[in-house]
């Protein structure tokens, strides 16, 4: 622990002492998840232009990955079936190295100016079929690879964490001066 702070004692460690802080779900709230894609995930996936993948590789390291571009991009090849183009970036490629480790993944698609998400969870593959990177060109650019989603879970969340973070509401944006991914990098890698 940080000098100055107290140390942790009231740690839950059962679901039991959860329930007994948050209480249990509504049967309703456990009821929405689905195991397929039905038309309103469907119309929420062709309108999000933003998905956070989240991975985790053998040791349990979890990584969390923003994937953007024009609304669409993720393609759903059929109800129990999606896949999001990799673009050119860092090249870390965490969630592929991570899949290849553990393929269980969790995407959150968000919609701007929209409170509601959508939650998705399931296996994935690194695919690279030519029929399927066409399919995700960007003009005349193909990705190099695809990451193939077989859907075992899904449902919308509710607006909440939207409306309470006021995320869609400009007047409250303040980013102030933050160092830009370069100037990270220079100040993480200790470069000179």
């Amino acid at each position: 622990m940080e000098a100055g702070h107290p140390e942790l004692c009231e740690i839950l460690t059962t679901e039991d002492e959860i329930e007994a802080i948050l209480g249990k779900p509504a049967p309703r709230m456990l009821a929405k998840t689905i195991d397929t894609l039905d038309d309103i995930c469907l119309a929420f996936i062709a309108r999000s232009p933003f998905v956070i993948v989240a991975s985790h590789d053998a040791a349990g390291r979890v990584d969390v990955s923003p994937k953007g571009d024009p609304a669409g991009f993720v393609h759903v090849l059929d109800r129990q079936t999606i896949t999001i183009p990799e673009r050119p970036g860092n090249r870390r490629a965490d969630t592929f190295r991570n899949v290849l480790q553990n393929p269980k993944v969790g995407l959150i698609f968000v919609i701007p100016g929209k409170g509601e998400t959508l939650r998705v969870s399931g296996t994935a593959r690194i695919a690279r079929d030519g029929w399927l990177r066409e399919r995700m060109a960007m003009g005349d650019r193909l990705p190099e690879l695809a990451l193939v989603v077989t859907v075992e879970e899904a449902f919308v969340h509710c607006s909440k964490c939207m409306i309470r973070s006021r995320m869609w509401q400009p007047d409250t944006w303040n980013p102030g001066r933050l160092a830009t991914a370069p100037e990270a990098v220079i100040v993480h890698s200790r470069l000179p």
